[in-house]
């Protein structure tokens, strides 16, 4: 019971470091298309909480349920030279807007500093109850 808070904190730096790589993915496949042409679809992690019910003290932790694909439409670009586009001189590409990301991304990082934060001071608390008792 005692390092639950830590286990905690530390589901929290899990899932925020899992959704920065999601963020980092999408950025990097912005232009992207596979082999049959279909446009990259933007990744959505879809957080889920989790009670543990160890212990005397129920402790809700969180985990990734699963990733999703963004169902909004692709954008839509004029460009007739382009071999990929399509009867009406237009290319699909990925729905992905920086910006967006941009504020994915930092929202995760402010999250993870103060998941970070919460497991410090724990671990903290921990340190100068050690040093209480040994006195």
């Amino acid at each position: 019971m005692l390092f639950k808070g830590l286990e905690v904190a530390q589901t929290g730096l899990s899932v925020q470091k899992y959704r920065m790589d999601i963020v980092a993915s999408n950025l990097a496949n912005m232009n992207s298309v596979d082999d049959g042409g279909e446009p990259y679809r933007r990744k959505i992690p879809i957080f889920k909480e989790v009670l543990d019910r160890e212990g005397k003290i129920p402790l809700s932790k969180v985990t990734i349920e699963k990733v999703e694909e963004d169902p909004s439409p692709f954008k839509m670009e004029y460009d007739p030279s382009n071999p990929m586009a399509d009867d009406q001189g237009y290319v699909r590409l990925p729905n992905i807007d920086p910006m967006r990301e941009m504020v994915d991304m930092i929202s995760a990082m402010r999250t993870y500093e103060a998941n970070l934060t919460a497991f410090n001071t724990h671990k903290d608390m921990l340190i100068k109850s050690i040093e209480i008792i040994r006195v």
